[in-house]
Order: C-alpha cells, then structure tokens, then sequence
C-alpha cells in the first residue's frame, strides 16, 4: 500500500486551470482499482492519496501520467508500507 502526497508548486490559480484535467485522471485511477482514497489537503497546499494492489513502478508510472505531474504544476512523494491492521470492511487493504 501507498501512501502519496503531492505538493502544489504553482499558485492555486494555475492548479485550478488544471484541476478538471487531474480530477480525470484521479477518476481513472479509482475505476481501475488502484486509488482508495483520495483528497485536498488543508490547508490546500496539495493532496493526498492512497493507493494499492500495484508494484511501486507501476504506480510511478501512472503518476506520471497526472497532468499536474506533466505541466510541473505538482510533486509528489511515496511511501510504502504495509497495513497490519485496518477496520472491518477494509481488509483488501492489507493487499
């Protein structure tokens, strides 16, 4: 499992001339799967993702494909780790 954080690197007036194009994106990465949860961080400097059930280059590859990613309008950060305990309903996240 992953957790992602992405940092703005550009004024919110850039992100948001962006932002319908990340949020396709972000939709095709939940259809297929790979994100279970997704947000805005606050104060809004970023987001925060959570992704699992793909190796590590996989999923850089796909945030790669984030047009905040391609327009330099963003930078993210990964950290893997492995969930040991989660609540009921959840258990596919310990992959």
């Amino acid at each position: 499992m992953f957790v992602i954080t992405l940092r703005y690197l550009a004024g919110l007036d850039q992100i948001d001339a962006v932002l319908a194009e990340h949020k396709a994106w972000v939709d095709g990465q939940f259809d297929a799967g790979v994100f279970v949860a997704s947000g805005t961080q606050i104060p809004r400097e970023g987001g925060v993702i959570l992704a699992t059930g793909l190796e590590r280059a996989e999923l850089e590859a796909r945030l790669a494909l984030d047009p905040f990613q391609q327009k330099g309008l963003a930078e993210y950060t990964v950290i893997e780790f492995t969930p040991r305990r989660v609540v009921p309903g959840l258990e596919r996240l310990r992959g």
